[in-house]
């Protein structure tokens, strides 16, 4: 006789089924019926974030730093539409997650019930996919699409919208499906051997060849095979926001990032480049600057999972559709096909304007002249004291920028952020997730005072549950990005940029109050034994406030909206391009 339980208890299988180990989430009214069978699991650990964004946010940290599908959970109306922004941004940056809703009963649906909201219809546009499950027999069935379609293909969130009465009702539990029936899904992973070995010929006979690696590399796992595809070829290997990690910082191939606040050497390769071999990047506008004016003279090898990336922005001479490790693992075999055949690349041309670019141009700062301490400094001490075994969750804006410009990272998986939806409030949740996925690592979150303000209830969650993050308040009193933007735009019209936050709230004392430790750094002598001290405390989150100059910048830049030729080194600074390929 087939078991009798309730479409809750039949939720929690299905998740127990598909290998889920972790639920970040709040129960709520419509929502509730599976939180009782969840109580009962001992194969699921439920954790109770202060906020729904926390949930998601730390759902998308689980993901990044696991690889596996993460999980968050929320009740109908203003819970189901608080996940909106981590959904938008596990959207916009492939991140494999299902969001678990409740929703109204199924009667009441469309009749404006308290707390009802058409949250499928809300995240249409930023899912892979979305269901409202109304029937209870159904539940199972699509929990394991939604793992499936989440993790394969390019990954990405998948809602789950379940009716109060379906959790409720009692059925015969059969257990998740034998096979999954998806038609018209069917992600291409194998691509074609013939575009493979004209990527391949194209990189031997160019003579400016660039690899611009993205975050797709990684989502694949395919950083093994992009170092062999490297070291094979010679040619140099640009790293996206992205793609940080993907290939080793200070290998002598790496450029670094390119982009908006990108290397001097990684902007002009790009736009200097006679041909982009594009791995897993999709050409986003903070890469390519003015899009019409970017790379004028390259031919574009596009590989990507998703075919509606390639030829999106800029067309493509060979589209390549298929995972990226595979087109990877492709390319090394089609490349070594062409050296056995006596054609190789020459590059030594290409490499001695691009070394000249990378000696000239380094990335640096400047300490303040009034001893106030500088923010890339604390950054870069935190980065080698923690070392690259080390995950790194930074939050939005100028900090951002630093973490991925001052951290040497050696690994994929360990510099995770907001990319594409630049989502204030990202670090410290996400960090919370990355720790419970990866609780042997060392997780820091790297934030701005603006940032950590928006989610560090989240270090409550941390605390009563063991999870030891912690967390670099980079506080300049400001909402630092903006207020770039507004000395170099704006006649340094500083309007509502100023959070006073070295004054309230006092980040320390808000620390304990959450159950953590709190430390402050002010001078540039005392980084070192602060965030060693931070370093030493494993019983519970860390906070430290470092408290940095104000009028620190971001540089290089390329300004929004302009040619990446017009890239500046500091304010009204630009390199002489002409000058170093004479």
């Amino acid at each position: 006789m087939t078991e009798q339980v309730t479409g809750a208890q039949a939720l929690i299988r299905a998740l127990e089924g598909v290998g889920a180990d972790t639920v970040f989430g709040i129960p709520g009214g419509a929502i509730l019926p599976a939180y009782d069978p969840l109580l009962d699991s001992t194969r699921l650990r439920h954790v109770l974030v202060r906020h729904e964004q926390g949930a998601g946010h730390a759902a998308e940290g689980y993901a990044a730093a696991t690889g596996r599908v993460g999980v968050c959970m929320a009740t109908s109306g203003p819970g189901a539409t608080n996940l909106v922004t981590p959904i938008a941004d596990a959207y916009m940056d492939s991140v494999p997650m299902v969001a678990i809703t409740g929703q109204v009963p199924s009667a009441a649906i469309g009749t404006d019930a308290f707390q009802e909201a058409d949250i499928r219809g809300i995240t249409l546009p930023i899912t892979k996919h979305n269901y409202l499950v109304t029937d209870p027999r159904e539940i199972a069935r699509t929990i394991a699409e939604a793992f499936h379609i989440a993790s394969t293909g390019r990954p990405g969130p998948v809602l789950v919208d379940i009716a109060k009465d379906a959790l409720q009702a009692t059925i015969g539990y059969e257990g998740l499906p034998a096979e999954l029936d998806l038609p018209g899904y069917h992600p291409v992973t194998r691509p074609h051997a013939k575009q493979v070995r004209e990527a391949a010929r194209l990189l031997v006979e160019s003579a400016r060849p660039v690899l611009y690696v993205g975050g797709g590399v990684i989502r694949a796992r395919a950083a093994r095979e992009l170092y062999v595809l490297a070291e094979l070829l010679g040619v140099p290997v640009v790293s996206t926001l992205m793609a940080r990690g993907a290939f080793p910082d200070g290998h002598r191939l790496h450029l670094g990032m390119p982009g908006m606040h990108g290397t001097v050497a990684a902007v002009g390769a790009l736009q200097r480049s006679d041909l982009i071999v594009s791995l897993g990047a999709r050409f986003d506008d903070r890469v390519t600057g003015k899009l019409s004016t970017f790379a004028p003279e390259a031919k574009v090898v596009h590989a990507d999972i998703d075919p509606a990336e390639i030829g999106k922005n800029r067309a493509a001479d060979v589209p390549i559709v298929g995972d990226a490790r595979e087109v990877i693992a492709d390319l090394v075999v089609a490349v070594q096909a062409e050296h056995d055949a006596g054609r190789r690349g020459d590059y030594e041309s290409w490499w001695r304007v691009l070394d000249g670019w990378r000696t000239t141009y380094p990335v640096g700062y400047v300490h303040p002249e009034d001893g106030v301490l500088a923010p890339q400094y604390a950054i870069q001490r935190l980065g080698a004291i923690a070392g690259p075994e080390a995950i790194y969750c930074a939050g939005v804006g100028q900090h951002q920028m630093w973490a991925a410009q001052f951290i040497s990272y050696q690994h994929p998986g360990t510099f995770l952020n907001s990319g594409g939806l630049g989502t204030m409030g990202y670090a410290v949740p996400a960090a919370m997730g990355a720790k419970v996925g990866r609780p042997d690592a060392v997780v820091w979150a790297i934030d701005g005072d603006g940032c950590f303000q928006m989610t560090n209830q989240e270090l409550a969650t941390c605390a009563i549950n063991d999870i030891p993050i912690k967390v670099a308040v980079i506080n300049n009193s400001s909402l630092g990005m903006v207020r770039q933007w507004q000395t170099l735009f704006y006649n340094s019209r500083y309007s509502n940029t100023d959070l006073h936050s070295t004054r309230i709230p006092d980040f320390v004392k808000l620390a304990e109050a959450m159950g953590a430790y709190g430390l402050r750094c002010e001078k540039a002598a005392e980084v070192d034994a602060t965030i060693e001290q931070a370093m030493s405390l494993d019983d519970a989150p860390v906070v430290i406030d470092f408290v940095v100059h104000q009028d620190a910048m971001v540089w290089p830049m390329v300004a929004a909206g302009t040619s990446n030729d017009d890239i500046q080194i500091a304010r009204g600074l630009a390199p002489q391009w002409e000058r170093e390929e004479e």
